[in-house]
This record gives C-alpha cells, structure tokens and sequence, in this order.
C-alpha cells in the first residue's frame, strides 16, 4: 500500500505590520530618488547649484537604502521611545532642511506627511498624536519665521498652517485607527486559518484511518481524494496520482454508473454490487453516495462532488457472524447449564435400571444410553467451558515454563492415555527455552491439538509429529521465538473448512462441537501467543510428505541460567 499523504500544509501568512513596514521602507527609498533627482532637474533648467541640498539629498537616499537592505525586517515596538528617531526623527529633519535651505519655490512640507502616516500606522496612539505635534511646532515655527523676513501674510500663512495641522491630527487619527482594524482583521484571519487547518488535518486523520473506503468524484468520473481502504477496495494498493479517471480501470464501471446516477438525480443513492477486477475474485459492497451543496456564486456545476462510502461486504458479514455467534453461544451456555441436571438425573437412573438387566440387548440398550449421556455431558461442559476460558483467561497468571520439559511430559501423559496406537515422532530443539504460559492452559491446548491430530492422520508411525524449536529475533526485543507444533499426514482441509478453523461451533466432523480449536486460540492470545495452522511437507520414512500443520509461536521469557530481568515482560 502506499505510503500516507502527510496532511496538508497552512498556506504561509505574511504579518499585516511586516508588509507594512517594507512598504514604508520602499517609500522613503523612493521618496528620497525623488528629491535627488528633483536637485538633477533644478541644476539642468535653473542653472543652480545647491551643495548642501545635493549632499542632505544623497546622504538620506544612503540612509534610506541601509534601512531597507541591511535593517530590521520587522518593525519596531510599537511604543514610543528612542528607537523611531532614526526613522521619524531622520524624515523630519531631512524635510526641514529641505525647507531652510531650498533656492527654489518647491514646498516640501507635504512630505512630513510620510512620518506622520508611519508612527500612527505602525505605533501607538500616543506616537502618532506626537509626532503630529512635533511637526505642527515645526510648521508653526517656519511661518512664524518666514513672517518676520516678510516673505508672506503672517494672519493667512498661520491659518493655512492651523488647517494643515489640523489635517495632520485627522490623518493620524483614521490611520491609526484603520490600522488597528486591519490588525484585528488579520489577527481573526489567522486564527480562521489555523482553525480550517487544524480542522483539514483532523479530517485527514479520520478519512485516512477509516475501515471503509471514501472516495470524492467530480461529474467527469475523476477521484480527487480516496483514502488508503477505498484504494484497497479499488485495486489501486499501488497509489496512483490524483485525481485519477474512475472509469480508467474496468472493473469499477458499476461504481461509475452509480456516481454518474447519483449526480443525475441530485440524491444520495445505496446499493449493493460486485467489483471484478482482474485476477481477483468478485468483490461484493455496499455503497452509499452524496452530493456536497453546490457552490454558491459563479462557480462552476462542476464544482459539486460526489462523495462515495465503500463498506466491504465481507466485513459487514463477519461481524454479522460474529454477533450470531455470540448469542448463539451465549444461549448455548444457557441452555446446556439448564440440561444437566436432568442429564445427570437420566444418567443415574439409567445406573441403577443397568443393575438389575439380565438381557444382553438390554444391556446393550443400557450401555448405549450411558454411552450417548456421557456424549451429551461432554458436549454441555464443552459449550460452558466458553465462558469458563474467558475467566481463566482475564485470571489466570502465566509462568515461565521450560517448553521442551512441559511438552514431554504432556505427550508421555497423552500415550499412556491411548497406548500403542499413538506413536509419533518426537523433536523437541527448543533447549532451555521458557515460555510464558500457564502449565494447564499449555496442556490443554496440546492435548485438543494431539487429538484432532491423531483423528486424521494415516497408520504410519511418523504419520504423526510433535516438534518445537528456535525462530527469529522478536522485532525490538532482539530474543528468538520459540515455536511449537503438531504435524499430521492427513488429508488437506478444504478452503471453506481453512476459512472458519477458529471459529466457534464450527466442525467438519459430525460428533464434534466445533470448540477445541476455538478454545485453544483463545487461551494463546491470552499469553501473547499465536496459533495457526498451515499446509508444510516434513520428512518421513516414506520421504517428504505434506501435512496438516498447527504451530504454536511463543515469546519465550528467558533462557534457563540466563539472570531474569528485574523488569515487568512485555508481551507484544
């Protein structure tokens, strides 16, 4: 399967203040070519020479080309403090002495402006309403100056500079305040932003780790998201580029015929149906589709997509199954706790009828109730012995067993139990191996084991195998495992019979309840271990044969005279 998307990244967000400032520091650049080359144009048409001029004009170009390149890249705090007299205090002065010393009738006061408009859009209230103060005295003073040379009407000039002040403080004023605005605009901005992010990268989670399969189309048949199951589902474990034609892979036609349905109607449409794909079997789902709201303005139909849940009726059927299952079971054990006592009633006086028969077909007939009684009990203890497993299991405390010293004392039990007629070959390579399991519940499983082995196998004294031995390192632990299994020359089992091995009630023989397996895998998940069963050739007296192969694979605890750890073990 491919490897998961990462989730999608917040596009980048520029500060409203940052792109603020650099426009700021452009300006005065900009402002400053300017003057420089109105001081050119002076020179070229007038004919005068102004030193000075030249020299404050390129000076400040100078200063305002290191701000920009080799300055700060944020703005400063937004307080007021020393730290704007190199950009206010600078413009300031750089347009009064402009002023003092111009030999032309240019004004250029109205580039006090542009300090003005950065303290009220990148500072306090309180910078920007002194900044405009500062310049307002400036101002003041040069008409106050100017009307004693003369040069105008004192009464006019200081009206004019009052309303020019006066505009100053206003501009402050709205500047700062739209300025405060598109902050807390752009504050909320990110915030939304991140919130969608936060929320896509949920989303992302949820769709990607979700059993069924999603899959969003758009009215030409194209898959623009699909998670890792609905790949799965598709045949596409390989992961193709989205989007991708739904119809482009010929097995999924009735999928496309559906979407193509469900977009026509405008309603969401379920159905069941099988995919074939090739050199798969037919695979059966069912599907539920949606329309997402079209989009609302000038955007295109096409823009409304199809969203497709995949549910694989396979799973649907095994948890249906396994529900069944399990009230099955549970009014099994009822009903076989309610017949045991009159199983047992019947049993005894079945008993005591037996002391009195004479008749040989009587007692025939009395041994053939005893015979089935004693059938019906075992297969009541068996059906309650479900309940009793999951007890001991949430109960019982494994031990660190030495397997090859547990399994021979198990089988010797086991072959005295039946004789001559049970033989088999015995290896057991799992030397000094200790296992965490407990000894009855080990016992258990090898017997159930033994038996249906030895039900199916042939004659042949290696027709039966008990092994055990050494497998690879447990991943991170760096300990080998340790395996154990029954091997048998029978006949090999069905796929139908492979299919549900394990699961309760479920036998291939007629005088069986279909338990033992059930149970044993049961009691070997309890302990970490994993039971299954295989199809494997061994070798025999009569050369390599196949078999019927049950393995039991164990984490092994420790390694007699190894020193056990003082650590808890961790069963993975």
């Amino acid at each position: 399967m491919a490897a998961a998307p990462a989730p999608p990244r917040p596009f980048p967000a520029e500060p409203q203040a940052v792109r603020l400032w650099n426009g700021f520091l452009n300006g005065r650049v900009l402002v400053a070519a300017v003057l420089l080359a109105l001081q050119g144009l002076s020179l070229t048409v007038q004919s005068q020479n102004a030193p000075l001029l030249w020299t404050v004009c390129a000076v400040y170009l100078a200063l305002a080309l290191f701000t920009r390149i080799a300055g700060r890249r944020t703005p400063p705090p937004p307080q007021a403090g020393w730290h704007w007299l190199p950009l206010i205090g600078v413009d300031i002065a750089v347009v009064c002495l402009l002023q003092l010393q111009q030999t032309s009738p240019i004004n250029y006061a109205p580039l006090l402006a542009l300090p003005i408009l950065m303290a009220s859009a990148l500072g306090t209230l309180l910078l920007a309403f002194a900044t405009t103060a500062g310049v307002t005295l400036l101002l003041l003073g040069w008409t106050g100056w100017t009307g004693r040379l003369g040069m105008s009407d004192l009464t006019q000039q200081y009206f004019q500079t009052a309303l020019t002040c006066a505009g100053y403080f206003l501009m402050a004023y709205l500047t700062h305040q739209l300025a405060q605005r598109l902050q807390r605009e752009q504050q909320l901005t990110q915030q939304s932003r991140e919130a969608a992010h936060l929320q896509e990268q949920v989303n992302h989670l949820i769709i990607h780790h979700l059993d069924d399969g999603v899959l969003a189309i758009d009215r030409q048949g194209l898959v623009h998201t699909a998670n890792p199951a609905a790949l799965l589902l598709l045949d596409c474990s390989a992961g193709p580029q989205l989007p991708f034609a739904l119809s482009a892979t010929e097995g999924n036609a009735p999928l496309s015929t559906l979407v193509e349905q469900t977009f026509a109607s405008g309603a969401a449409l379920t159905a069941d149906m099988d995919l074939v794909h090739a050199a798969h079997n037919p695979l059966g789902l069912h599907v539920r589709t949606w329309l997402t709201a079209p989009m609302q303005g000038d955007a295109p139909a096409a823009a409304q997509w199809c969203v497709v849940f995949l549910h694989d009726l396979r799973e649907m059927q095994a948890r249906l199954r396994t529900e069944k299952l399990a009230a099955m079971g549970r009014m099994s054990a009822a009903v076989a706790h309610e017949i045991r006592n009159p199983l047992a009633a019947i049993s005894q006086a079945n008993a005591l009828l037996a002391e009195d028969l004479s008749d040989p077909g009587q007692q025939r007939l009395s041994a053939m109730v005893a015979h089935n009684a004693q059938r019906l009990a075992r297969i009541a203890e068996e059906v309650l012995d479900i309940a009793r497993v999951q007890q001991q299991i949430h109960a019982a405390e494994a031990s660190a067993l030495p397997l090859d010293e547990q399994v021979a004392a198990i089988w010797d039990e086991w072959r005295a139990q039946g004789g001559e007629a049970r033989e088999a070959r015995v290896l057991l390579h799992a030397e000094q191996a200790l296992v965490a399991f407990d000894a009855e519940h080990l016992r258990r499983v090898l017997v159930n084991l033994l038996d249906n082995a030895q039900r199916f196998r042939s004659g042949a004294a290696d027709g039966l195998q008990l092994l055990t031995g050494h497998a690879g390192p447990v991943p991170m632990l760096g300990v080998p495992q340790v395996w154990l299994q029954v091997w048998s020359d029978g006949a090999p089992l069905d796929a139908s019979v492979q299919r549900h091995l394990f699961e309760p009630f479920f036998s291939s023989h007629s005088r069986s309840t279909g338990l033992g397996l059930y149970i044993c895998r049961e009691l070997c998940e309890r302990y970490g271990a994993r039971l299954g069963y295989q199809r494997l050739a061994r070798d025999t007296t009569r050369g390599s044969i196949e078999g019927n192969a049950f393995t039991l694979v164990f984490y092994p605890t420790a390694v007699l005279g190894t020193p056990a750890s003082r650590l808890d073990t961790l069963v993975v």
